[in-house]
């Protein structure tokens, strides 16, 4: 059932690292999983540009457009979540100015309805976030393992495991939290490495593929219940394997209308 706390924001999110609380976070991109997820009791719902590839079909996140991602966090929206809605800044959305960043920002909030943004990179991105935030829209930010930036990493490759690295993470994430993000993803890095940015830094981190000691933690729904299986990182746990049992259900519907089994009486009208 749908917790009876009041709507999460970005001030009961930071109360919750202050407090020791884990912060759970699932993505969803439509009514029906956002309406789920919200009665499991998550605290984030991030409309992810995941979609693109567990969605959308896509190869990678690459391309997915503004347009479809306010297309879907509209639809997570309308189920009136009491969790937080984060919208994911796709590629190319942000990266040109802090201006055009701003505006499509804005178009998150007031198209969409999401309560916040998020704007994957460290250093380079500090000033876009600081302008977003000046414009009183929250950002997290997205740090390690940033899919938009799979093409000079040469894949999805694990982030920070030498020094130079890890300490460019490390200032990546001060810089995000001086610049006003109230959250930080760390993505496919070492756990120490994710243990010492959580304690160095004094907003929450949420971790994917980064250790325990994040102050909470992101998966993708498909991942989470099995409808995705082209690639199993590592990191996923799946809770159930929701792919089988909807590809048998669907099996055993085109058996019963092939054999004439459905639709019955039961099944039908009357005069």
């Amino acid at each position: 059932m749908k917790s009876e706390r009041k709507k999460v924001t970005v001030a009961t999110i930071a109360k919750m690292k202050q407090g020791g609380e884990k912060i759970a976070v699932l993505t969803a991109y439509d009514f029906p999983t956002a309406t789920l997820a919200d009665e499991a009791g998550v605290d984030i719902i991030l409309v992810g540009d995941s979609l693109g590839m567990v969605v959308l079909g896509y190869e990678n996140t690459l391309s997915v457009t503004m347009s479809e991602m306010l297309h879907h966090a509209s639809a997570v929206t309308r189920a009136r979540p009491r969790a937080l809605v984060v919208g994911d800044m796709p590629f190319m959305s942000f990266q040109e100015s802090r201006e055009r960043a701003a505006r499509n920002a804005g178009r998150f909030v007031k198209k969409a309805g999401v309560d916040a943004v998020k704007i994957e990179g460290g250093e380079a991105m500090a000033d876009t976030v600081r302008y977003i935030v000046g414009a009183s829209i929250p950002v997290m930010g997205h740090i390690g393992l940033t899919p938009q930036s799979i093409l000079r990493f040469g894949g999805y490759k694990v982030q920070g495991k030498k020094s130079e690295e890890a300490e460019q993470l490390v200032r990546d994430a001060k810089a995000l939290e001086e610049a006003g993000c109230f959250a930080v993803v760390l993505e496919g890095i070492p756990w120490r490495l994710a243990q010492r940015i959580t304690s160095e830094i004094n907003v929450p981190t949420i971790g994917i593929g980064a250790g325990p000691h994040c102050s909470g933690q992101v998966l993708v729904l498909h991942d989470v219940i099995g409808l995705f299986s082209k690639y199993a990182p590592r990191f996923v746990k799946r809770y159930v394997e929701a792919g089988d049992l909807i590809r048998d259900a669907f099996s055993r519907y085109v058996s019963e209308v092939k054999e004439g089994k459905f639709p019955t009486l039961e099944y039908s009208y009357g005069e």
